[in-house]
């Protein structure tokens, strides 16, 4: 593990503050009229998810988190809770709360796998990648009308999860999603 000093600890870095990993959003180094530079910044926990602002000053230095990513594959929800096993090793369950994966893991099918953050032999989080593909199972047939602001409706894929896609979209089809936005981006593959 690496220490870095105030002006270090940028965005995106992961840093241990009171003894968990944080991540860190935003940050802004500058001086208050006579007196030395501050970095003030604004960090997520990665085990709780919750949102402090903490101003490091020139003397502070903080210790980047020592993450690692492991390969898990997710079988099914249940209930909320979402159940995975290591990659090739079938027998090795295990569960995590909705609130660890976020609002992505709509997007999950299963047998996926996907990347695990691991800090101090923990599972703090899942990272679902940027762009999936699933298959459209409901679409309502597409309606002549006003379709000079580039009609949308709405359509529900294969996890289950419902999105606003182009009228052209029908049952069957296979479209790309942008997982983190929650978008539409296009069409795969035609039914």
């Amino acid at each position: 593990m690496s220490v870095l000093s105030y002006n270090e600890i940028l965005p995106k870095k992961v840093i241990i503050f009171n003894g968990e990993p944080y991540v860190v959003i935003s940050s802004h180094v500058f001086r208050k009229q006579q007196r030395k530079p501050v970095n003030v910044t604004k960090m997520k926990s990665l085990k709780t998810g919750r949102a402090v602002e903490y101003s490091f000053h020139q003397n502070e230095t903080a210790e980047e988190a020592d993450m690692e990513k492991k390969m898990v594959t997710f079988i099914f929800e249940s209930k909320g809770e979402y159940w995975f096993h290591e990659v090739g090793n079938k027998s090795q369950r295990f569960t995590l709360p909705s609130d660890l994966i976020g609002p992505a893991a709509k997007f999950m099918k299963a047998n996926t796998d996907v990347e695990a953050l691991v800090f101090d032999e923990e599972i703090i989080g899942i990272t679902i990648p940027i762009k999936v593909e699933l298959k459209v199972t409901e679409a309502m047939a597409a309606v002549k009308g006003n379709s000079a602001q580039g009609a949308s409706k709405e359509v529900t894929l294969e996890t289950g999860a419902t999105l606003m896609v182009p009228m052209f979209i029908n049952e069957g089809d296979i479209i790309a999603i942008n997982t983190e936005n929650e978008n539409y981006v296009e069409r795969i593959e035609k039914a």
